[in-house]
């Protein structure tokens, strides 16, 4: 594994020896995590162990119990711009267009007269992404004239024109059916190609972690350490830390991928040594094989 010191210097988002306790109950411990600029980390873990807790300690919406969290070497404290979200409720206004929706987030993060003087410019930044995700026409429609993909569209949209430094995804797709949801898959990959931004992506769907991800974690609090296996005296750990693209190189469009059998083989030993809680690796065994990975034990 790579000296700590050296990850935190060269990579974007860098966490050590995150914990997160509420009263007595430990939800996160010993969070070990950094992340190069550029990277699309998906986050899979069993439902309750703590994925949107530590999505909300990167945003900043919380500060952990202890430990640090760094964006590019600075210390990450409450949230703010260089962290956008996207969540699976569509965050759109009701009373505003597809167009004012997203530039909403132009207007407020730039000072009047640069909105002022810069609006046209915004305008054409905005098209230019609305036709990438098969939108241009529907810019001036209103949310309740577009369909559940169409909005959740837009809602990423609204995030990336203000260029954050890290995009971070809770559920995103979720709530849409199965069509519909790979369609957008395919979307937010083209605009990530495009775009190389820095994302998180938490999913229950470990079809789609893997499809979509370039690493993937594993959290989870089934693991064994030198107190025993009881997981009720455990907070979540990384149990897995993966390089997706030594598994599988496909081009964007390539879903076909998906029926393969190393990516099923892969989803499989995935949802072994994270899910299963009869399957409890020792805290020195976790599958760790990034090579930003690192423990601080």
């Amino acid at each position: 594994m790579v000296e700590e010191k050296k990850l935190l210097e060269k990579n974007i988002l860098h966490l050590s020896n995150v914990h997160k306790a509420y009263g007595g109950n430990v939800v996160l411990e010993d969070i070990d995590f950094s992340l190069a600029k550029g990277e699309f980390c998906t986050m899979v873990g069993p439902s309750g162990h703590g994925k949107s807790t530590l999505l909300r300690l990167i945003i900043g919406q919380e500060l952990p119990t202890s430990g640090e969290i760094y964006i590019e070497q600075e210390r990450a404290m409450f949230s703010n711009p260089d962290r956008g979200v996207v969540y699976q409720q569509y965050s759109l206004f009701p009373h505003l267009s597809v167009m004012d929706n997203i530039l909403l987030g132009m207007q407020l993060t730039h000072t009047p007269f640069e909105w002022r003087s810069n609006k046209s410019e915004y305008r054409e930044k905005v098209r230019h992404y609305l036709d990438k995700v098969h939108l241009l026409e529907h810019e001036k429609k209103y949310p309740h004239e577009l369909s559940g993909g169409m909005r959740q569209r837009v809602a990423i949209l609204q995030t990336l024109i203000i260029n954050p430094k890290i995009v971070l995804m809770d559920e995103p797709f979720g709530a849409l059916d199965p069509g519909t949801r790979e369609d957008m898959q395919l979307y937010l990959l083209e605009l990530w190609d495009e775009t190389k931004m820095t994302i998180i992506f938490i999913t229950h769907d470990l079809e789609e972690a893997v499809f979509l991800g370039t690493r993937l974690l594993t959290v989870s609090r089934y693991y064994s350490d030198d107190r025993g296996s009881d997981q009720a005296s455990h907070g979540s750990r990384v149990v897995t830390d993966l390089d997706l693209t030594k598994y599988m190189k496909q081009e964007i469009s390539a879903t076909d991928v998906k029926y393969t059998k190393v990516f099923r083989e892969l989803i499989q030993k995935i949802r072994l040594e994270g899910f299963d809680p009869d399957y409890l690796q020792h805290i020195k065994d976790f599958n760790l094989k990034h090579a930003d990975s690192f423990q601080t034990l």
